[in-house]
């Protein structure tokens, strides 16, 4: 389904997007996200592709925000089949859409005696009560809790295809992301970028995208020669190689990302290091099984090593140390000017 939406108030927003499957819309807080969402559904002026020139009620959307909406004193069941005709049938159409959902055992409960997982799927079979073309959800993770996050996702997603409704999320949460058929990036009112996850993760387009999709370590050079597949970037004291699939002209102004967890030791690793970069450790903090060494270097870097690898290395704060990131794992962005 290709969605066109332009919005003036309360932020401007000028899109287009293909909603493929279980698409998920990534950006910061207060980018215009629930915005969008309520646009497409009819619940804020705009000018919206298709649908928009229909009325909020008929519009074929199913529409899930924030926090879900079930009302508190109707029972499972009855939150269901609020949008349903009065009719005869009204109860056994809620409870076998209960039942497409896995909770047809829950139908007398009420909000509150439900989990946070058990309230987006009744959600999710009131949505479906409306017979939609389109399924819309606001920050589905942000009621969940981690523990449960995976296994209520994963249900959600395995309903969607089952369903064989496509479904549009939006969120700030990156891992959602990992999860959808289709995404895209939106930033300053417009679609930045968007495709499969695994293209968009491996080479985000702009330094906010990186950020957003978990990019931590940054340097800004230029194209300083190119062989084959392999571009040289330098900067000031560095040079470093990255792969890339397509040829700048010298002198172009980039930025190369990575991952911390791409970041390594060159003496631990025993691998080749073409990329090596000789840098200072400013701190370091736990991180579950993992330990998150913060440095010093051409630019401030992060590098996420084992609890193990990072004990046996004996990093302390002011050591000296040689890091290492392969080619493959660094990421080419055109340099982004300020306007």
């Amino acid at each position: 389904m290709d969605l066109r939406c332009q919005l003036t108030q309360p932020v401007a927003l000028d899109l287009r997007l293909q909603v493929r499957g279980f698409t998920v819309l990534l950006g910061v807080s207060g980018a215009g996200k629930t915005s969008l969402l309520q646009a497409i559904a009819g619940l804020l002026p705009a000018r919206v592709s298709p649908f928009g020139d229909l009325p909020v009620e008929q519009r074929p959307i199913g529409y899930l925000p924030q926090g879900y909406a079930l009302f508190p004193h109707l029972r499972a069941w009855e939150n269901v089949a609020f949008p349903l005709p009065r009719s005869a049938r009204r109860q056994t159409e809620a409870l076998a859409l209960l039942q497409r959902v896995g909770l047809k055992e829950l139908a007398e409960r009420f909000p509150a005696e439900l989990s946070g997982g058990q309230k987006q799927r009744v959600a999710l079979a009131r949505a479906l009560a409306r017979k939609p073309q389109l399924l819309l959800l606001d920050e589905p993770t942000s009621a969940l809790d981690m523990a449960t996050r995976d296994e209520v996702l994963d249900e959600l997603i395995r309903e969607v295809h089952a369903f064989g409704i496509p479904l549009l999320a939006v969120s700030h949460d990156p891992h959602l992301a990992m999860l959808a058929d289709h995404m895209a990036i939106l930033r300053e009112g417009r679609i930045v970028q968007e495709g499969p996850p695994v293209e968009v993760f491996a080479r985000p387009h702009h330094q906010t995208t990186a950020r957003l999709l978990g990019f931590r370590n940054f340097l800004s050079g230029h194209v300083d020669a190119q062989e084959n597949a392999i571009l040289r970037v330098a900067g000031a004291g560095w040079q470093l190689q990255a792969e890339s699939r397509s040829s700048l002209p010298m002198g172009t102004p980039v930025q190369l990302t990575w991952r911390a967890e791409d970041l390594f030791l060159e003496e631990a690793s025993g691998l080749p290091c073409p990329n090596r970069l000789v840098v200072r450790v400013r701190a370091s903090r736990a991180e579950g099984l993992s330990t998150r060494i913060y440095l010093e270097g051409p630019a401030p870097l992060e590098m996420l090593l084992s609890r193990q690898q990072a004990e046996a290395a004996q990093i302390n704060p002011g050591s000296l140390l040689k890091v290492c990131v392969q080619p493959r794992h660094v990421q080419i962005m055109i340099e982004e000017v300020s306007s």
